[in-house]
């Protein structure tokens, strides 16, 4: 019986191994880096582009990010980010017009059924978790810091 049943396992290793996709680790991992890195290029030159015209460093960092947010959004909008998401992966996750993305997609997605319970409600379903860990863990980190520091 025991041996039988190793049998069965090897046969089911082997047929896994050979059904299931190649690893293009290496590869996605250079996509990846190129493609947020360019993300962040952009976010680069806009923060040169304002610093350069005379806005205070304070308003540029918040014009910047306002900028970033609104390409984000716009091209999740006219169905671009998705495209260059596929090709780069976690490199558009990342920078803040991954946030953007997170947040247009499923309101754009859930538009049918109404601005209420279609965009406003589905509008944070995948930005809603990484929302609430993100600032539930923030707040735990800040009062530890507090009595560490104490």
């Amino acid at each position: 019986m025991q041996v039988k049943e190793n049998k069965i396992k090897e046969k089911f290793h082997k047929v896994t191994d050979e059904s299931s996709p190649k690893s293009k680790l290496a590869k996605n991992c250079v996509y990846a880096f190129i493609v947020g890195g360019l993300i962040c290029d952009i976010g680069q030159f806009f923060y040169n582009l304002l610093i350069s015209n005379g806005v205070s460093m304070e308003d540029t960092s918040t014009w910047v990010t306002i900028i970033m947010i609104f390409i984000g959004a716009l091209l999740t909008g006219i169905g671009i980010y998705d495209k260059i998401a596929n090709f780069a992966g976690a490199g558009t996750v990342v920078p803040i017009t991954g946030f953007a993305n997170s947040i247009v997609a499923p309101a754009i997605e859930f538009k049918k059924e109404g601005y209420i319970l279609g965009v406003g409600a589905k509008m944070f379903t995948i930005a809603g978790p990484v929302l609430v860990y993100g600032i539930g863990s923030s707040i735990i980190l800040g009062v530890i810091y507090y009595f560490i520091s104490r």
